[in-house]
């Protein structure tokens, strides 16, 4: 098949490249052309991600892939279209941005030719596949969506991606590829396609065997993706709050977690200085967005968003001001392992040091300082004086940061419980919902 990926992201170009493995003709647009050029070279255009690399190397040259801007380059005569293009969230009014998605759409759709599979692989409000995104294509391409009499138009699904970064590879052949068709010829074209460029991994977990799932309907298969994180961010905000009450009260929350979640009915998350990433705190608002009578997903994104916040406020109730004091947030990343700083917690981590007075400067073992500068950051550099530290991000590489890499240290507040407390002797160290009550 040829197949044509649009936006080569850090979902968009490991899918591509999975396509291209399975054997398939694939060409990826996009509108970044240095992206586009690293591609074409064969080259990793970001870090991180397992296999992309080598894979890269092998398929590109061989022919097998290859990126270009120009969507009439790509999607006429393809046998599918696969769309992973940023779906963004509006931060004054919580409501979708629809902007570049509207864009690409239009742009597909100009070009788009009889009998091609169109799939939405980006995370969607309930409804939008089939009340934006048909009407749209079907009036900038002057085709039918799965036309009655069988004459040849194109098809239209939804198949959300359920991967991590990172990790994208492995997550494919775990996780079931979920379809959610507007007609019955058109999901089985999706799962024709899905069963063709994917593999899966056996599973006696599963109440189905693993493999390319029909949801039904788009909106089942829309509502599947949202659900899902939505879940994570609900069990996150419990968390969270059993922790700040394990706070008061003096009890170390992780042994009551690890308590209950001993036997079978309880899955209590883990809690933290903050939830980042595209997904858990950006999907509850969009599922939000075509459901805002669901008070407890509401609840739960505000009481997770008020972390970065509650962690800072703990840190100064120790010490009694943060005025003028230097604070080294440590962990640029929305999490350990991931150069990617979307909707990460230190946003409101330095803003809300930076309004009590406090110097603020951040550290990442993953960026350098032109990267944090470019953030409007001060970089720090471990070794160099300090007064507090909050760990933001659970890099490995803080579990092995001691006391002697923060001179003059008076307070360390790990949000993530990845340093070792051996390593802070003498030192004042806080944890979200640890119970501890140290003075300065």
């Amino acid at each position: 098949m040829k197949v044509a990926v649009v936006a080569l992201g850090k979902i968009g170009l490991p899918l591509a490249v999975q396509f291209a493995d399975a054997g398939h003709e694939v060409v990826g647009v996009d509108v970044n052309a240095a992206l586009v050029e690293k591609v074409n070279a064969g080259v990793e255009p970001f870090p991180g991600e397992a296999h992309l690399g080598e894979k890269l190397a092998q398929l590109v040259p061989a022919g097998r892939l290859r990126a270009t801007t120009d969507y009439g380059e790509a999607v006429p005569g393809a046998d599918a279209v696969v769309l992973v293009v940023p779906l963004f969230v509006d931060e004054a009014t919580g409501q979708p941005d629809f902007g570049w998605m509207d864009a690409a759409t239009r742009s597909l759709a100009q070009h788009l030719t009889p009998g091609t599979l169109v799939s939405y692989e980006t995370t969607l409000p309930v409804g939008t596949t089939r009340g934006r995104w048909k009407p749209m294509i079907e009036q900038v391409s002057g085709l039918t969506e799965s036309p009655a009499d069988g004459s040849a138009g194109f098809h239209l699904v939804f198949s959300p991606e359920r991967v991590l970064t990172g990790r994208v590879f492995a997550d494919l052949r775990a996780y079931p590829k979920l379809v959610g068709g507007l007609s019955e010829a058109g999901t089985a074209a999706a799962v024709a396609f899905y069963d063709a460029v994917l593999t899966f991994d056996e599973r006696e977990d599963l109440p189905r065997p693993n493999g390319v799932w029909d949801m039904g309907s788009a909106e089942a298969a829309e509502m599947a993706k949202l659900a899902e994180t939505t879940y994570r961010d609900v069990n996150i905000g419990l968390a969270n709050q059993f922790a700040r009450f394990a706070d008061s009260v003096g009890i170390d929350v992780q042994r009551v977690i690890e308590a209950c979640n001993s036997q079978p009915y309880s899955h209590i998350h883990n809690p933290g200085i903050a939830v980042g990433g595209h997904c858990i705190p950006v999907y509850p608002r969009l599922y939000l967005s075509t459901d805002p009578a669901a008070s407890v997903v509401a609840t739960a994104r505000a009481a997770n968003a008020a972390m970065p916040e509650y962690a800072v406020a703990r840190a100064e109730a120790v010490l009694g001001s943060l005025q003028g004091l230097r604070v080294a947030v440590l962990g640029a990343s929305y999490r350990g392992k991931v150069k990617e700083t979307a909707f990460s917690g230190v946003f409101a981590t330095v803003q809300a040091l930076a309004s009590r007075g406090a110097e603020v400067l951040v550290h990442d073992p993953m960026y350098d300082d032109t990267e944090l500068t470019a953030y409007g950051w001060e970089p720090y550099h471990l070794g160099e004086p300090v007064d507090v530290a909050i760990v933001q991000a659970d890099h490995p590489e803080y579990a092995a940061v001691g006391a002697q890499d923060l001179p003059g240290l008076r307070l360390l507040l790990d949000g993530r419980r990845v340093t070792d407390p051996a390593r802070f002797t003498g030192v004042p160290r806080l944890t979200i919902g640890g119970g501890e009550t140290p003075t300065a």
